[in-house]
């Protein structure tokens, strides 16, 4: 439940293209441990338990709606500042009676406590960071009593103002019932010939209000412009994710080497080992074993379960209790039986595998016909020899056999052996002969 006395908006600006890292992708598209960095943003914000989230993007930007909904959205037509941005979010915010917190897209791990300090504040408020170089950034003018005079943007300050450390994080917080008429106040008399959102506090103070600033650890606040930028706070968010995996129980031999996403599960006694990524939507259980240079996506691995090494699950695949899946097999939307086991150098798509069934080396399930996808179902305590082509749509009914190099291409009876080779044919001598024609 939300205690908070006053009601609360928020605005997310998330209009800007990714220019700067060289990419037609919005900015705010580009991912952090697989998931949009306005992902995060949105998590943080919906904490907050808003009334509402209004992100703005601008024009043609449909993969930010998405990744927006189901939260308003609104559409900047031409970029013309950070003042600019926020008032095509105004029309959702008519007849809202509260503070408004507007966010920049771009700075995906905003503190959510340092965000209630902001909203508590009784007048406006606004983020600082004290980086170790200010440069680029708008420089705080604070007052003796600690609140704020102005900002000055850096092409726009003088040389004794540069010097200042305590920079501009960009997120405010503004009483909804003067946020239209202190925007409709913004000159674009600077440098950029823009709107900044950074000229409220001076309008604010006339109609009596003043702006506290919230000071926050600069590390988790600083926006992401560049492909450096996003690196590092992708090793950020690899380092949180490690840490919280580690302390509810999984083991990690070399957490620096294993890559998560931002939903990854990983049960306690789970050990991990070096070199494994997991990819979106990956649950695994308590007392599973991950091998090295493993790689794991939308999958779910169930207790006492063994991958790797050098496994690739891909998206529907499931393991059951004790199934193993050893090195240089791949598996996709495939579900495999308790106890069952798939030990090397095959592939098993768009199946059933039943429980303690075991699939020989080579094996491959081909499921894809050049145009559609079908099924191989293989029953409980199946044996599959080594080298077998499983010719999908096909069954193999409970505790059937299956000859090594088969090509199986229609349906086995349950306890049944298939062979479907070749037969072996021998010439005694012939070598000999071929060898010496050669030398001829």
């Amino acid at each position: 439940m939300n205690k908070r006395k006053v009601p609360l908006a928020i605005v997310i600006l998330a209009a800007g293209k990714g220019t700067r890292m060289k990419s037609e992708k919005p900015k705010v598209m580009h991912e952090i441990a697989g998931r949009p960095m306005i992902g995060w943003l949105i998590e943080t914000a919906e904490s907050l338990n808003p009334e509402k989230i209004i992100v703005v993007t601008a024009p043609g930007m449909d993969d930010v709606a998405a990744a927006a909904a189901p939260h308003q959205v609104a559409i900047q037509e031409t970029q013309r500042g950070t003042g600019d941005a926020v008032k095509p979010a105004l029309p959702f915010l008519k007849d809202f009676n509260g503070k408004v917190l507007i966010l920049l897209g771009d700075e995906p791990f905003l503190d959510k406590n340092v965000l209630e300090k902001m909203i508590e504040w009784n007048g406006m408020s606004v983020m600082a960071v004290r980086p170790l170089s200010p440069k680029g950034l708008g420089r705080m003018i604070v007052n003796e009593d600690g609140t704020l005079d102005s900002i000055v943007e850096e092409k726009d300050a003088s040389e004794e103002q540069k010097q200042i450390r305590l920079c501009n994080a960009g997120n405010f917080c503004v009483p909804a019932s003067h946020i239209a008429k202190w925007l409709d106040q913004i000159q674009a008399n600077n440098a950029q010939k823009e709107f900044y959102l950074t000229d409220i506090p001076k309008i604010a103070e006339k109609d009596g209000y003043l702006t506290y600033v919230v000071e926050t650890d600069v590390q988790w606040v600083w926006g992401i412009n560049t492909r450096s930028e996003l690196a590092e706070h992708e090793r950020m968010a690899q380092t949180r994710l490690r840490e919280k995996a580690m302390m509810n129980g999984a083991t990690f031999i070399d957490p620096n080497t294993v890559y998560l996403s931002f939903d990854t599960q990983i049960g306690a006694d789970t050990v991990v080992e070096p070199n494994v990524v997991f990819g979106p939507g990956v649950t695994v259980s308590d007392n599973v074993v991950i091998h090295a240079f493993s790689h794991l996506e939308g999958v779910r691995v169930e207790k006492g379960a063994s991958v790797g090494p050098f496994a690739r699950l891909r998206p529907g695949t499931r393991l059951e209790e004790n199934a193993k899946v050893g090195n240089f097999v791949e598996m996709k939307n495939t579900t495999l039986g308790a106890g069952a086991k798939v030990n090397h150098l095959s592939y098993i798509g768009d199946s059933t595998v039943g429980a303690k069934t075991n699939i020989g080396a080579g094996t491959i399930t081909c499921n894809y016909d050049g145009y559609d996808k079908h099924k191989t179902v293989i029953g409980e305590n199946v044996f599959i020899g080594s080298n077998a082509t499983l010719v999908a749509p096909v069954k193999l009914g409970d505790g059937s056999f299956v000859a090594a190099a088969s090509v199986v291409t229609h349906d086995v009876p349950k306890d049944a052996l298939i062979v479907a080779r070749a037969r072996q044919l021998i010439k005694e001598g012939w070598a000999n002969l071929y060898r010496s024609r050669k030398k001829k």
